[in-house]
């Protein structure tokens, strides 16, 4: 976890205690102070003021290793949630999702965002989920495929949506009367393990996602690095070849390559799927044996590895993490990317760990819901004044918002 400032009106500590204790569970007063990396007496004061307020309750001791146990520390209701929410070309998916990560109530809707009403009805379709959500609401997250100014403001732009600077997050924030934090899509699977997945244990990460398009969030020191613009992380946009065109007007991409789409034309192209076939009967003619469908992949695979061995050398992460659509058929990219990606890291550099996470669509809305979960921990301010909004209401439900 990155470490709170007790500066900024002194809200950032008492959040961050009751976001700890949300996300890992009861803990003792000396693994909070380890985990935020603030002193034990800055804990002791903040957890005396959370306890007095009702928030924080002492449980029972922790078993002792000699000398006096320590007491465990928990929140007295776990009633407060976030909701999630997925923009794509097609549809919305919501979900809400508590302070430890459970997912509940998760929904889709179909989602023109083509339509000239387009930024009107997502706001309606969030609002019948605000007014149904009970307990707590701490906000609502957004995850979109495209580039964010900033979690705090909300101009978007999404090629594939069709959205060229368009001020979601003010547009919703007036609508829902909560707070919103927006981002990349792949940047939220990225504040989602730095909850409840690698980022606990691992300060700097990647989290690279396959399948439609090819992305990476990058997590820097316990911070989602965004760079100028908001767009930090296309690697699907990186180079590799002469050719063929990219969606994104520029040549030789590697999600031009590699991505759904890009698999699925040359695999019509050698006749080894029908002309409605997709992704899901390549993987299956793959399974069967077939060479030209196991190559398709496997060519994928040394791509991918090339290309990701560039960004490990450039950020130098401490693990990676492969997630997205894709990862179902793992199988087949694996043994040729783990031999691109070695041969291509620098000797001192080989070792790198990698993990393949099992993937399924509500991991998009998890992820945008941990825009606002991950609101306590916001040493570097990034969500701004909506992150500050998140905070007031975590530790006041009833006065916060």
């Amino acid at each position: 976890m990155p470490a709170p400032s007790t500066t900024r009106g002194g809200d950032l500590l008492p959040a961050a205690i009751l976001g700890l204790l949300g996300s890992r569970g009861s803990s003792s007063r000396a693994d909070i102070a380890r985990l935020l990396r603030v002193s034990p007496a800055a804990v002791t004061q903040a957890t005396k003021s959370l306890i007095a307020r009702g928030l924080v309750a002492e449980l029972e001791a922790e078993p002792s290793r000699g000398g006096r146990p320590a007491r465990l520390l928990g929140l007295v209701s776990e009633a407060a949630s976030a909701i999630g929410v997925k923009v794509t070309a097609d549809h919305v998916a919501t979900v809400r999702v508590t302070l430890d990560g459970l997912v509940e109530a998760y929904s889709t809707r179909a989602f023109d965002p083509s339509a000239p009403d387009a930024l009107d009805r997502l706001g309606r379709l969030l609002a019948e989920a605000v007014a149904a959500h009970e307990g707590t609401l701490l906000g609502v997250g957004v995850g979109v495929p495209g580039s964010v100014d900033s979690q705090a403001s909300g101009v978007v732009t999404a090629p594939t949506l069709g959205w060229a600077e368009l001020p979601v997050g003010a547009h919703l924030r007036a609508e829902l009367g909560v707070p919103v934090l927006l981002d990349n899509d792949v940047n939220t699977l990225a504040a989602a393990e730095r909850l409840y997945g690698v980022g606990q244990d691992a300060a700097s990460y990647v989290v690279v996602t396959i399948g439609r398009g090819i992305g990476c969030g990058v997590v820097v020191d316990g911070s989602i690095y965004r760079g100028a613009r908001g767009g930090a992380g296309e690697i699907g946009h990186i180079p590799v070849a002469d050719g063929p065109d990219c969606a994104c007007g520029g040549t030789g991409c590697l999600e031009a390559l590699i991505g759904e789409d890009a698999l699925v034309r040359r695999a019509r192209e050698e006749g080894l799927i029908g002309p409605a076939q997709g992704i899901a009967e390549l993987a299956g003619t793959a399974d069967d044996g077939v060479a030209g469908a196991l190559e398709i992949f496997a060519t994928a695979g040394r791509l991918l590895g090339r290309a990701l061995a560039g960004v490990v050398h450039t950020i130098d992460p401490g693990v990676v993490v492969i997630q997205g659509e894709g990862v179902t058929a793992w199988r087949h990219w694996q043994s040729p990317f783990e031999t691109s990606f070695r041969r291509h890291l620098m000797p001192s550099r080989r070792s790198l760990r990698y993990q393949v996470h099992a993937w399924s669509e509500q991991q998009w809305t998890l992820g945008a819901a941990s825009l606002v979960l991950a609101a306590p921990f916001d040493s570097t301010d990034t969500a701004g004044e909506q992150g500050r909004l998140v905070r007031a209401r975590l530790q006041d439900p009833e006065g916060g918002a």
